[in-house]
């Protein structure tokens, strides 16, 4: 694909290639798979959803692009929504640009060319021409940034009512005013290639988010009711030493149940029927009393351990069913059945959805820091394995403890397979983070547990209602380089901890930027 206003060889010699296995092409790594070359704007504008796994809206993406044998070869992805204000483009831009390139190097691999895409349907009354004509200044902006930091674009396409158009090609033969038509989606030769290996392309972040959002329907009305009464039941329990041990396994051996009926449920083809066959299987009172329960850390990490094998798939549609139970006043809530959907998707190599239900779990809660540090850990790259191990070790720490009598309190952390294993702690229940109905940052004994303080990395800080001392800095994570920017942002510059929105936040939204104010981004490397 030739860039015409850059000088980058002819249109028949210039062409970028990149693989046809989907998003999660390295930017510059070694040839592991069938090569797909694009030679055209038309096609690259047909690639975007292959090379981000869904169909992106109202987004910027910039795409990343490494030399090789002097063709540019696929690196990095990220994305950002559009900021509703224009006066916001240009640190939107900013920040998009060098969070990129940012993770890039971090990897080992600056890029050398970039590709912008923005992506937006037009309005009421407005066609797509309209629509690029007035996302044209955010175009430049993003070129600027790229120039700036001596990375050219190569190609700014915006992709528009079933048409697209080149901000940097005026040629009339082959980028006309009125827009390019899109082709029918899955005939392009990348389709075709990830269609023979496999690769699907799912629907839109939307349609994503709207798995795990709360019910709005007339049977939310039911289950808050019932989370009404488990609040009143429990939370006198729960204040209680010996009452919360017994709450946890109560939960547990709820949950354990609840998997089993899941497990055995015969398949239902389509993600909507089988989402709602899934909470047709959940009685109100059932998931009222999970909900309540996963709002202790302790209870939370144990269920954590449903990450893997048979048990991941019926324990990533308990929490994605829990957390469309979260109605009404308990919104916040759904932070830990979120964070636990979030950690098993990503546990099972399904980093989108991972990723997104970390954010909305930090939409619904900013300080819930084992959301944040598994945020962080995804949008950096890093195998998942080392939290998994930390997991299985409590795992089995618990078994012991429960087959030989209660466990010896430890004194000083201890080290095993690479994870720092924290002292004990007896219970100790704090009246000021108890669940509470009707009440916000509602929640049981802190909200880090025992796997978030094992997994705080050096310089980091313990959540606000953590009443533990904060472990020795010693790390579960990898000694590798990740993929983020400075301080937890992805590669789109979204921050997990970022600043409280408005009430688009409790709704469980992604993850605003407190810059540009929308939902967060999505990194790939």
């Amino acid at each position: 694909m030739t860039n015409h206003g850059e000088t980058t060889g002819s249109p028949e010699k210039g062409d970028i290639s990149g693989r046809g296995t989907g998003p999660r092409t390295p930017g510059g790594g070694e040839d592991d798979g069938q090569q797909v070359t694009l030679r055209s704007p038309a096609e690259l504008a047909d690639a975007l959803p292959y090379l981000l796994g869904y169909r992106p809206e109202d987004s910027i993406v910039l795409v990343a692009l490494h030399d090789k044998d002097g063709r540019g070869r696929f690196g990095g992805r990220a994305r950002l929504g559009i900021p509703a204000n224009p006066d916001d483009w240009p640190s939107a831009a900013r920040q998009l640009a060098h969070g990129l390139v940012t993770g890039s190097e971090r990897r080992g691999a600056r890029p050398e060319q970039m590709i912008v895409f923005l992506c937006h349907e037009p309005d009421r009354g407005e066609s797509g021409r309209q629509v690029k004509e007035r996302l044209g200044p955010l175009a430049r902006a993003l070129r600027l940034e790229c120039g700036a930091l001596d990375i050219p674009v190569v190609e700014a396409l915006c992709v528009s009512d079933g048409r697209f158009w080149s901000y940097c090609c005026d040629d009339e033969g082959c980028c006309p005013a009125e827009g390019t038509p899109m082709g029918l989606p899955g005939t392009s030769v990348l389709a075709a290639a990830a269609t023979y290996a496999g690769l699907q392309v799912r629907g839109t972040l939307r349609e994503l988010r709207a798995r795990l959002q709360p019910w709005e329907h007339s049977a939310a009305r039911e289950q808050e009711a019932a989370l009404d009464a488990a609040g009143l039941a429990l939370i006198p329990r729960i204040l209680d030493a010996e009452g919360r041990r017994e709450v946890a396994e109560e939960t547990l051996g709820l949950a354990g149940r609840l998997l089993g009926r899941l497990a055995e449920a015969p398949p239902v083809p389509g993600t909507l029927p089988a989402d709602l066959r899934d909470d047709e299987l959940l009685g109100h009172d059932e998931a009222a009393a999970l909900i309540l329960g996963l709002q202790d850390r302790t209870t939370r990490d144990r269920a954590a351990g449903w990450m893997e094998g048979d048990e991941a798939g019926p324990a990533l549609r308990l929490w994605r069913a829990l957390a469309r139970r979260c109605v009404g006043a308990y919104r916040e809530h759904a932070a830990a059945p979120l964070t636990l959907a979030g950690w098993v998707a990503w546990s099972t190599g399904d980093e989108l959805e991972g990723r997104e239900a970390l954010a909305m779990a930090l939409g619904a809660d900013p300080d819930y820091l084992f959301a944040r540090l598994l945020h962080q850990a995804c949008n950096e790259g890093l195998d998942p394995e080392s939290i998994r191990r930390c997991l299985r070790s409590e795992r089995e720490d618990h078994g012991r403890a429960t087959s030989d009598g209660p466990a010896v309190v430890a004194t000083e952390p201890r080290q095993r397979d690479g994870c720092e294993v924290p002292a004990a702690e007896p219970a100790h229940p704090d009246p000021e983070a108890v669940p509470s109905p009707r009440r916000r940052r509602t929640r049981a004994p802190g909200t880090g547990g025992a796997l978030s303080r094992r997994l705080r990395t050096e310089g980091g800080r313990p959540g606000r209602r953590i009443p533990h001392p904060r472990a020795s800095a010693v790390s579960a994570r990898p000694a590798v380089d990740g993929g983020t920017c400075p301080g937890g942002a992805d590669e789109s510059g979204t921050r997990p901890g970022g600043a409280r929105p408005g009430a688009g936040r409790r709704r469980g939204a992604s993850q605003p930027d407190a810059r540009t104010g929308r939902r967060g981004g999505d990194g790939e490397g």
